[in-house]
């Protein structure tokens, strides 16, 4: 209890110092969304209709500790304001709808990716040396080393526009009505295909390293070489000696994998047009949609840090003598 209780204290801390950051980002950036929304659209605004208009959004003339303090009290109790580019729509609907999208692309991406870099990492390195070892590795470098817009591009113009296999864009077909009927599902899945592929390509490679070297660097340890000795068989030795003790910084890379997932991957939803939270982050970035950025990075903190508290839990199950550092 003192171990978890130490813990949930740094990342209340962690939380508030970002939320802090969270505050004064936004407003360091150039730029008033409210006469850039109307500037855009060709209008003009008395004085005080524009400042009526900007007491609605919350952006008063008040000191700017006082308004820091009203927007604590906004984080806290869930109001994160209504969205300045899609007004009146809540800013929480807004990346509620977001982030059905975001969780079932990137989520199970990682989650595929995290199996099958670390099943890929676990044989290469107890078959070093050997050629499949060389593929995976050389695979895994390479995969891991060009950027994600380059994947992107590449997995678009060849299945989308040259093969036309898949759809080029949209999370569903927009001719269709949502619902939970076979035809929908079934287009939800044909146009997160290549978004799937891309994020599978790209996170893939990083777990299968991670997870060779340190099986590398375990190989020659004692225990292993007694498990060997003892006559147990390769693949308990594998899976049960070397795998599961290799597998404690692999769960690292896992878990800041998962705490980014609530961030959506933006350059692979802005390629494919998907209407996650990372191209809903794009939009308002773009829009100077301070309501919308700071719930988005608030829910990419919150989920960086529980991410990262699991993985603090994790760590004391796999190996509980990490409760006393």
């Amino acid at each position: 209890m003192a171990f978890l209780l130490r813990r949930l204290a740094f990342y209340l801390a962690a939380f508030l110092a970002a939320a802090t950051i969270n505050f004064f980002l936004p407003r360091l950036m150039p730029g008033d969304p409210i006469e850039m929304m109307f500037a855009s659209a060709g209008s003009e605004l008395s004085l005080e209709n524009l400042n009526a208009l900007k007491l609605t959004f919350g952006f008063v003339d008040a000191p700017l500790g006082q308004q820091y303090l009203t927007y604590l009290q906004s984080v806290f109790t869930g109001d994160l304001g209504r969205s300045i580019k899609y007004f009146p729509l809540p800013v929480t609907d807004l990346l509620g709808r977001a982030l059905i999208w975001t969780v079932g692309l990137v989520g199970i991406a990682t989650l595929v990716s995290f199996a099958l870099g670390t099943f890929m990492g676990v044989m290469a390195a107890w078959r070093r040396g050997t050629k499949f070892d060389s593929i995976v590795s050389l695979s895994a470098i390479f995969s891991s080393s060009v950027p994600a817009v380059v994947v992107s591009l590449l997995v678009l113009f060849v299945f989308g526009y040259q093969l036309g296999w898949f759809p080029n864009g949209y999370a569903a077909d927009p001719m269709l009505d949502p619902s939970f009927s076979w035809p929908y599902i079934s287009g939800v899945i044909y146009h997160g295909t290549l978004p799937m592929l891309t994020l599978v390509i790209v996170l893939t490679g990083g777990f299968a390293v991670t997870m060779r070297n340190n099986m590398i660097n375990l190989l020659g340890e004692d225990y292993i070489v007694m498990g060997r000795a003892k006559g147990l068989s390769d693949s308990r030795v594998m899976l049960w000696y070397a795998a599961r003790n290799a597998l404690l910084p692999t769960v690292s890379s896992f878990a800041i994998a998962l705490g980014t997932v609530l961030g959506g991957s933006l350059v692979t939803e802005v390629v494919f047009n998907y209407p996650g939270l990372g191209n809903t982050l794009y939009q308002a970035i773009l829009a100077r949609d301070y309501p919308v950025i700071q719930g988005q990075l608030l829910i990419m903190t919150g989920a960086m840090l529980v991410a990262n508290f699991g993985v603090d839990l994790s760590y004391v199950l796999l190996d509980p003598r990490l409760k006393k550092a």
